[in-house]
């Protein structure tokens, strides 16, 4: 009987271990400081980043306005106004009467030569509706101040009972920040000449820290600040506070800014240019 021969037994083959992965740390790490870096960015800008995602939104749905959309007025203050030009298109001043606006600057010129197109419909509007009224010139830092006033004076009838004349000073893009003071100054002496009031100076609050504060105090200062509880230069600096610019109120399309007044409604009416005044301007 042949024999049989008994299987060699194979030793089983041993797996390599597996490699450590020495990069997955590093990764863990990196993740770990991208979000602290994304929590940090966002909890120091948040403010401007909900800002933006709410103008994004606005612009997404502003199809769907229907002119009704009101905001909450500003709690602490009893004077609330609106400041408007022909990017709001018709609106509907007695609606707006009704829903506590007080005053409202409009948009009379920019530049030398620009006429806002909507100026003397919104001039009769508010004044028909009881809403006290003024008049602003969006100045132009590389023009002449001079040619700037001129175009101001000829387009805006001011008289007894309106608020006093405006200079919204906000544009970034000059050549020189002397020659812009010195035609910001040039406008509202002649302006303050030409009406026999004072004007009011409107800026925005990085703009005015930055090119404009020490050099005209004595003018009273409409301020553009948004995004805050409160102004950040004190009280005594600033008359007119313009807290919003995604403001909504019945009567009008779309956003508007959204301001009040420091003072009572009866200080407001005494801002108002005098009788005295008006005819010297006429």
């Amino acid at each position: 009987m042949p024999r049989t021969r008994r299987p060699v037994p194979v030793s089983p083959r041993r797996r390599p271990a597996p490699k450590r992965r020495a990069w997955l740390p590093a990764v863990l790490l990196a993740l770990l400081l991208v979000l602290l870096g994304s929590g940090a960015f966002y909890w120091h800008y948040r403010r401007q980043i909900h800002r933006y995602a709410r103008r994004a939104w606005a612009s997404f749905t502003a199809e769907q306005l229907t002119g009704r959309e009101k905001t909450p007025l500003l709690s602490g203050y009893s004077v609330h106004g609106i400041d408007v030009s022909s990017y709001q298109g018709r609106v509907d001043w007695e609606e707006v009467s009704r829903h506590n606006v007080r005053f409202a600057f409009i948009k009379a010129t920019e530049g030398v030569s620009l006429r806002d197109r909507r100026f003397q419909k919104n001039w009769g509007g508010a004044k028909r509706a009881g809403i006290v009224r003024g008049a602003y010139h969006y100045f132009q830092p590389n023009y002449d101040g001079t040619d700037q006033a001129n175009l101001f004076v000829r387009t805006v009838p001011l008289g007894t009972g309106d608020l006093p004349p405006v200079l919204d000073v906000e544009h970034p893009e000059f050549h020189d920040v002397a020659v812009m003071r010195r035609n910001v100054a040039t406008w509202l002496r002649l302006v303050e000449r030409h009406y026999g009031v004072r004007p009011i100076l409107y800026s925005n609050y990085s703009f005015y820290k930055r090119y404009l504060a020490g050099h005209f105090d004595k003018y009273p200062l409409w301020l553009a600040h948004y995004e805050v509880e409160r102004p950040s230069l004190p009280r005594d600096k600033w008359i007119i506070w313009q807290h919003s610019d995604e403001a909504y109120v019945p009567g009008i399309r779309g956003a508007v800014d959204f301001n009040v007044y420091q003072g009572s409604y009866e200080q407001l009416l005494l801002l108002r240019i005098p009788p005295n005044a008006a005819a010297r301007a006429n």
